[in-house]
């Protein structure tokens, strides 16, 4: 089998991170699910020969969509998505039976058994694996191991696999009849100043990825993910599609930049007076603590310095990133530019994420941010595809 023959689906899509990873890493997209009809838009402009259907999973039939795309069952290599999870728990039945979300798990699980495929990605938040006490991640494998899967769990940094920011996802990956082999969930490639704040243990034992002493590479910073994109002032947009400040400096930047033509989706969101006046006093790598009492939100004045310490901050240029949200807002995070008096733009909180400048966000400016901050890195995604096939393609 080569590369190119590999075939998955993607349910909850999204507009399309984990998908454009998983395709980096060689896989071919059938299908997709999305609910968000402006989600939808953005992954069928950029996955142009995937069928997306617009719609609530619970409508639809994987029957029909297997017939549909003349499949026999087992013939599929990966089942893809991000279902929520935290209402799927056999020790919380009251509440699993009125939490929609639980429903929304149990039709993920319906398309695995259906479809029957090699293999299955899930991806969720870390703090998956402390609800209800792992309750309910023990339920998710025990319903995976129901229907034949051999399954595990990892929480990975992204910054462990060069996108630069913090941020953890908690992966689970399963093998139809099979156990998993170690080697499915993928390295760390990178070092990267990140800490696990959250639980990260389960059945005893540790599931977060750490790079070994053998892992030399540094971890991308902030410039050199976004360094060469065009200045721009506070509220400026100016050309849809813009040109390149400057030549590519690292390897990043190169990937970041390869089949574009141009820079899109860059144009400064507008700050209010009170905020540009606030970022006058933050240095880089700074936050609020430099910001003086009579300029702080009220209710700031009440935090401790030590509290709080990305709310407008000032992200250093030689570090990482927040965790980049569904809006890049100074209020709950560092996402003023290092240089720039102005937030980031979606174009430079998609490099933070890792997508490529060919993959364009459509939909209003909010939509566009809320669409990037809900992403799987595809950098990530395409680590972890690459391990699965790997391993699906073993002997073949």
């Amino acid at each position: 089998m080569s590369s190119r023959d590999l075939k998955f689906i993607d349910l909850f899509a999204g507009a399309g991170g984990l998908s454009e990873g998983i395709t980096e890493a060689g896989f071919h997209g059938l299908f997709s699910n999305e609910i968000v009809p402006e989600y939808a838009q953005t992954y069928q402009r950029n996955h142009p020969s995937t069928i997306v259907e617009t719609a609530d999973i619970r409508d639809l039939s994987p029957e029909k969509i297997m017939k549909d795309l003349s499949l026999e069952r087992g013939e599929l290599d990966l089942i893809a998505g991000g279902p929520p999870c935290q209402g799927f728990s056999i020790n919380a039945p009251i509440r699993s039976m009125l939490d929609d979300r639980n429903h929304l798990f149990k039709d993920y699980l319906r398309f695995v058994d259906v479809f029957a495929p090699k293999a299955i990605l899930i991806e969720n938040v870390p703090g998956l694996v402390s609800f209800e006490d792992g309750a309910t991640l023990h339920a998710i494998l025990d319903a995976l191991a129901e229907l034949g899967y051999g399954a595990d769990v990892h929480i990975l940094g992204a910054a462990y696999y060069g996108v630069p920011q913090m941020r953890w996802r908690t992966i689970i990956i399963g093998l139809r009849g099979k156990n998993l082999p170690p080697h499915i969930f993928p390295e760390p490639v990178f070092h990267a100043p990140i800490r696990p704040n959250f639980t990260s243990t389960f059945n005893g034992q540790s599931l977060v990825k750490m790079p070994t002493a053998e892992t030399d590479s540094k971890f991308v910073t902030v410039h050199e993910a976004i360094g060469d994109l065009p200045p721009l002032v506070n509220g400026e947009r100016g050309e849809k599609i813009k040109a390149y400040s400057k030549a590519p400096s690292c390897d990043y930047q190169k990937r970041a930049r390869t089949g574009s033509s141009g820079v899109i989706n860059h144009e400064a969101p507008k700050l209010s007076d009170i905020n540009m006046r606030r970022l006058k006093y933050i240095r880089q790598g700074g936050n609020w603590t430099d910001i003086p009492d009579k300029l702080l939100p009220k209710g700031m004045l009440r935090a401790r310095k030590s509290d709080h310490t990305k709310r407008y901050g000032r992200v250093d240029a030689n570090g990482l990133a927040s965790t980049i949200l569904t809006k890049c807002d100074p209020h709950w995070g560092a996402y003023f530019h290092y240089e720039q008096d102005r937030t980031f733009t979606v174009r430079e909180a998609a490099r933070i994420q890792s997508f490529p400048d060919h993959f364009i966000f459509t939909g209003t400016q909010a939509q566009q941010f809320a669409q990037v901050g809900n992403a799987v890195p595809p950098m990530l995604a395409n680590a972890i595809g690459l391990a699965i096939k790997s391993v699906i393609t073993e002997g073949e």
